[in-house]
């Protein structure tokens, strides 16, 4: 029976499932793949190449560091080893048509993967818990901003969400008490947006006259003032943090959020 060694300096899942689909076109094919991962120093490799000396065996490696290809060449060579480089070649003609040098950092593409299937997750997770919407799960957010009414709550929290940040908000409305849960949660965690009672005023005139709501009251300068007072008293009274997003984009008002979070020891860090 043959053996193949499957070697990568990451997990080594896609060239193992690369070799298993090359297996299926030979029918009952006496075959077995091994898989050895994280393979980093000289070495694990001399000791891969150990493992297979002596044996009905084949090493298919996809190795990015060019020393370690090498000495993989070297040893199998020396201790007549059968061994293909399915890395190398593929590097070295990408090298070559876009004059750039290759990185040679392991597990750049599974982390790539990772980051893309997070910021998936936490984009759904936004758009699930927008306004309020399902408080029972806000145990997993990161990040949980609350305010009064158009005060860039749902642009920055997915903005945040598109950089792979967990994110929810909840509105604050007078006379309705904010959930439980998001009382429970850890301070660190929850941020309360306030800004001018004139910046306030003009963003709710505009949404009233888009929805052709008539009650002037949405936007009357001395209501505006109260919800934004009791806002900020609240968070005071709960240990929330206050960040005023008055003439800031939503870049900006989310770059302060995370920086926050990280000056904190939060979760993750993320590139904004």
């Amino acid at each position: 029976m043959l053996t193949i060694i499957v070697v990568s300096d990451a997990t080594g899942e896609t060239a193992e499932r690369v070799v298993r689909s090359a297996l299926v076109q030979f029918d009952s094919a006496p075959a077995e793949v091994l898989r050895r991962g994280h393979i980093r120093t000289p070495e694990e490799v001399r000791e891969v190449v150990q493992e297979a000396k002596g044996r009905e065996c084949f090493i298919l490696h996809t190795l990015v560091s060019d020393e370690l290809r090498r000495l993989m060449r070297v040893e199998s060579r020396a201790h007549g080893v059968d061994a293909m480089d399915l890395m190398g070649p593929v590097l070295d003609r990408l090298s070559f048509r876009l004059n750039l040098t290759p990185q040679e950092k392991p597990g750049l593409f599974s982390q790539l993967a990772e980051a893309r299937t997070r910021t998936v997750e936490a984009v759904e997770y936004a758009f699930r818990h927008d306004d309020g919407q399902h408080p029972d799960e806000l145990e997993r957010a990161e990040i949980v901003l609350v305010g009064v009414s158009r005060t860039m709550k749902t642009p920055t929290t997915l903005y945040l969400a598109y950089r792979g940040w967990f994110a929810a908000n909840v509105p604050l409305v007078p006379g309705v008490p904010p959930p439980i849960s998001l009382l429970r949660l850890d301070t660190a965690r929850v941020f309360c947006l306030v800004m001018s009672a004139s910046r306030l005023a003009e963003l709710r005139r505009v949404r009233a006259e888009h929805l052709g709501l008539r009650d002037i009251g949405y936007a009357a300068p001395e209501r505006l003032r109260e919800e934004l007072a009791a806002s900020q008293e609240l968070a005071r009274e709960r240990g929330w943090r206050l960040v005023d997003v008055t003439g800031k984009s939503v870049e900006e008002a989310a770059r302060e959020i995370v920086d926050l979070v990280e000056v904190g020891g939060g979760s993750r860090s993320a590139d904004l």
